[in-house]
């Protein structure tokens, strides 16, 4: 079994998720008592934020990457950043770690790929709706990408940071969600990306017939067929 790198704590609820989804995983493929072998390193998320919103994108590459080389020298074989926003600094990580890192992006790519959906809703971060960064890597792979528009986007950003991120998980919230949701596929989307790791917390599969892909059940999947590989 490979050992799987996790940077967290951005935010712990939805790394906690990750460890979860991740140990559960193996536990089904093994039996018995086996579980993950991995390590986490988990940073604090109101540093991470406040330069976030600050434009301050090379600084928390620093961040991220300090936290990185610290996963890889404790014997990490590849590893996963647990969030889809910081994969705005991938590049940043990739080039000086010397493990794989598994792109949440790609996972989730390939199995919209496997579900044949060539067009698909984004939710997430404003950043991720509405930065290149993540919406070019799927559109390599041949997937359109419909995002809400302006307003919409803005409501996306702020339950995930003024609600997900602080645990808190209100109806109101989620019916908003599903409007736009709605709205996505009445354009065209076969499906709906749930663009930020927290969205799986207030939005599940049960509360829509929409095809929804949670990226961090999909990374987690994915990292788990990989360190059993």
């Amino acid at each position: 079994m490979k050992i799987i790198g996790l940077l967290g704590g951005m935010s712990w609820g939805s790394t906690a998720s990750y460890y979860a989804m991740i140990n559960q995983g193996v536990s089904n493929q093994l039996g018995g008592l086996h579980s993950a072998k991995l390590i986490l390193n988990s940073v604090d998320f109101a540093e991470i934020e406040a330069l976030q919103h600050q434009g301050r994108w090379g600084d928390t590459a620093t961040m991220l990457t300090e936290a990185a080389l610290a996963v890889e020298a404790a014997g990490a074989d590849f590893l996963l950043i647990c969030t889809n926003t910081m994969h705005k600094v991938a590049p940043a990580l990739e080039s000086v770690i010397n493990i794989p890192l598994l792109h949440i992006a790609d996972a989730t790519a390939d199995r919209l790929l496997g579900q044949n959906i060539e067009c698909v809703g984004l939710l997430g971060t404003r950043f991720t709706m509405e930065q290149d960064f993540y919406i070019s890597r799927l559109k390599a792979k041949g997937i359109d990408v419909l995002v809400p528009d302006d307003a919409e986007r803005d409501r996306v950003h702020q339950v995930i940071y003024q609600e997900l991120c602080l645990g808190q998980i209100k109806d109101d919230s989620r019916r908003e969600y599903l409007a736009i949701m709605d709205k996505l596929v009445a354009q065209g989307a076969g499906g709906v990306i749930l663009g930020c790791t927290e969205i799986g917390l207030l939005v599940r599969q049960s509360d829509t017939q929409i095809p929804l892909f949670d990226t961090a059940v999909i990374h987690a999947e994915a990292a788990v067929k990989l360190a059993l590989g």
